[in-house]
């Protein structure tokens, strides 16, 4: 438009109808010193319009329905002097943060601009804000790697420096393990083992051994051990599993040096049991042996285990009760029944996680209100209740001092909250997608963070954790 006007020196537009204003919009105008856009309709000034205008003095944007600005859109205008903002609706928020700081620095004179909101900001001058360090950063999960594997939990875990996820897959009767690789940053396969319906793979590592516990509906149940020269998991025994109808659920843990696991069994004919890593005498071998049955005839759907005021507490949930905790008897080496959490009836798992030194549990109800409880006073206490029609799980996670929840559901998106240090709970953060999610599991690795998000009906999911600058 202006290519044969290498001359013009002063160039007014005012008390138009524009709206818009794009990338190099005044090309060709190598000596315009006076640009006066006054009094049109602009809402939206792209990052490049001004380039090339290097010798311009003055500029008016005033009496437009501006709201934000693009960042560094007065990058080129070296010879500015004079820059009148009046009239316009800025917003005092992280995206004119950038506009914030270039009028503490600039050189140029430039009228008063003053916030039109937020309602707190409302009349306060731009140039006047502080700018708190870390005000604008946020975060977001993006998708990082879709795995076509349909399964029921994932176990992440290290051993000699590498990295990897055990799979529970009943579509493919087999527990996959995967292994993260370093160079291309995402999982490949590693092993296979096969069963028949497997619904759960829990890795524990013992004396510099890894072992994979695999549940399965038929067949039994057995522990598989990672041989070194194989480079693969072999059989190494056939767990004990005469109480158990319908394994739904693996808690490994370690008291007093000694490690344990609980399968939960979901039927109403078996027994949810506890495992010892002992020898048996008759039998001269080292494995883990049933040691204690728990919670007889109830449908039992998760366990978790906690360590809270120097006591070893088991927590069981349970879809025809309430859930149930165990107290762990020093004396007599054996979990005793300590109560139950009344009030929240018909929960399909059982997350407990820490904040500002504080013990909670998250409580997954898939109809009706999903919980957050807080021990205090010798006890869990309802804090916050979720909506969560169709949840099979709520996930506590952490990254640095980020804290969440992921809200998993069959019928829709997985929901993030986020911990607010304020008010002491859970807000709505972001919301991503995974068909049918039965797990969360974090993975760091190479100054990158992950979650893991098993799906039973669909391809499992791995998003990473970014840092999101709100002002760019």
């Amino acid at each position: 438009m202006f290519s044969l006007m290498p001359s013009l020196q002063l160039l007014l537009l005012n008390a138009n109808s524009l709206t818009t204003i794009k990338d190099d919009a005044f090309s060709g105008l190598p000596h315009l010193e006076y640009l006066f856009i006054e009094g049109n309709k602009i809402e939206t000034i792209t990052k490049k319009a001004f380039r090339g205008l290097r010798v311009l003095t003055h500029l008016s944007l005033a009496n437009n329905q501006m709201r934000f600005l693009s960042r560094d859109l007065f990058f080129d205008l070296d010879s500015l002097l004079e820059l009148d903002l009046r009239g316009n609706s800025f917003q005092c928020s992280c995206e004119n943060k950038w506009l914030m700081t270039w009028l503490k620095n600039t050189n140029a004179t430039v009228s008063d601009v003053f916030c039109s909101g937020p309602s707190h900001m409302k009349g306060k001058r731009l140039s006047d804000l502080p700018i708190p360090p870390g005000e604008c950063i946020s975060t977001a999960f993006v998708r990082h790697q879709s795995i076509p594997i349909q399964s029921m939990s994932a176990d992440i875990f290290s051993f000699k420096e590498d990295i990897f996820v055990a799979t529970a897959a009943p579509n493919t009767n087999s527990c996959v393990v995967m292994e993260w690789d370093h160079i291309e940053m995402n999982f490949r396969k590693f092993d296979n083992i096969t069963g028949k319906s497997v619904v759960g793979c829990k890795s524990v590592l013992i004396d510099n051994h890894v072992l994979i516990i695999v549940t399965q509906l038929f067949g039994g149940s057995h522990i598989y051990k990672f041989d070194v020269q194989q480079n693969k998991f072999i059989k190494f025994q056939t767990i004990e599993v005469f109480n158990i109808s319908k394994p739904n659920d693996i808690e490994v843990f370690k008291m007093d040096g000694v490690w344990y696991f609980v399968i939960v069994d979901s039927s109403k004919a078996g027994m949810s049991t506890l495992y010892k890593w002992t020898k048996q005498p008759d039998r001269n071998e080292t494995g883990f042996y049933s040691y204690q049955f728990l919670h007889e005839w109830f449908r039992d759907t998760d366990a978790e285990f906690v360590e809270v005021d120097g006591k070893s507490y088991l927590i069981l949930a349970s879809r025809s009760q309430s859930p149930v905790i165990f107290l762990w008897n020093k004396s007599t080496l054996k979990f005793i029944l300590h109560g139950e959490i009344p009030n929240v009836d018909d929960m399909v798992a059982v997350k407990a996680f820490r904040e500002e030194d504080e013990m909670y549990l998250a409580l997954t109800c898939y109809i009706g209100d999903s919980k957050v409880l807080k021990w205090r006073n010798k006890q869990f206490t309802e804090v916050q209740a979720l909506p969560s029609r169709g949840a099979m799980i709520l996930q506590p996670f952490s990254f640095a001092d980020r804290h969440y929840l992921a809200l998993g559901s069959d019928y829709s998106f997985t929901h993030i909250y986020l911990w607010d240090k304020e008010t002491k709970t859970f807000h709505k953060f972001k919301d991503i997608y995974v068909q049918s999610p039965r797990s969360f599991t974090v993975l760091s690795t190479d100054h990158r963070n992950f979650i893991f998000s098993s799906s039973l009906k669909g391809k499992s999911m791995v998003f990473e954790h970014v840092f999101v600058d709100l002002s760019l």
